[in-house]
């Protein structure tokens, strides 16, 4: 039987501002990757939100991204390499600390926004992440977009490590995110985002905007927490899977 983890990115809440329903996506997730306070979140929305992921039995993860609150993270930052491994470790050890304090553990790393998606783009910045990172945690799976730079990087780091596709996302042919700005590459239909899901699956590879086929593992699947069907996506992308006999749980790390 083919299997899957499915996570969603939350914990993105800032203040008074509310940014999804993590409550409702952690009861079909298996997986949850909270913010750090880089790109969204604060100490109280991270601890609230570690405490349901932990009680509802859901996978915990860092989500470091760029310190740009205003931009939620999706604004390309040209940073020193350096501070921008201090960037990560800052954000890791919040993490790992806010976990340990309310009695869960982080068990994974994925990278957000225009960080992840840089990363995906060039092996020696994911290498910097990474590394920095597991100098904070070393036992960290690191979550990685499939078939990208990240996993040629996680590849040359020898650490255990789960590959990821999007379900509300349209693939470019080298298998990086269609951007934002062009139409199509956000898929709102729930219906459409499960049958997707079910055909990558199976067919064990990713499939292009223009048809292309891109053999890949597929460990986990992200299903975005910050869209306005977020919630029915999820529950579509699970039941379209299950159906499919495609069993739903928590990812091992892979290691080549």
């Amino acid at each position: 039987m083919n299997r899957v983890d499915l996570n969603a990115d939350m914990g993105e809440s800032f203040g008074a501002w509310k940014m999804g329903d993590d409550a409702a996506l952690l009861q079909v997730v298996t997986s949850a990757n909270i913010a750090c306070g880089g790109h969204a979140g604060d100490p109280d929305v991270m601890a609230a939100t570690l405490r349901m992921a932990a009680q509802n039995g859901v996978g915990i993860g860092a989500h470091p991204g760029f310190p740009d609150i205003a931009g939620f993270g999706r604004q390309r930052m040209q940073i020193p390499r350096a501070s921008l491994q201090n960037i990560i470790r800052y954000q890791v050890a919040a993490s790992v600390g806010m976990a340990r304090a309310v009695g869960a553990q982080v068990r994974h790393l994925k990278l957000h926004g225009a960080l992840s998606n840089m990363a995906s783009e060039d092996e020696t910045l994911a290498r910097d992440c990474y590394e920095a990172a597991l100098s904070v945690a070393p036992d960290l799976i690191v979550m990685i977009l499939a078939a990208t730079a990240q996993e040629r990087a996680v590849k040359a780091l020898g650490c255990p490590y789960a590959s990821e596709i999007f379900a509300d996302r349209a693939y470019n042919d080298d298998a990086t995110l269609v951007d934002r700005s062009q139409p199509g590459a956000v898929i709102h239909d729930p219906v459409l985002a499960g049958q997707r899901m079910v055909q990558m699956v199976q067919e064990g590879a990713i499939i292009t905007q223009s048809g292309k086929r891109i053999e890949t593992s597929i460990d986990t699947i992200c299903l975005h927490g910050d869209t306005p069907t977020a919630v029915d996506i999820a529950k579509s992308v699970r039941g379209a899977l299950e159906g499919a006999n495609i069993a739903v749980t928590q990812f091992d790390g892979r290691r080549i």
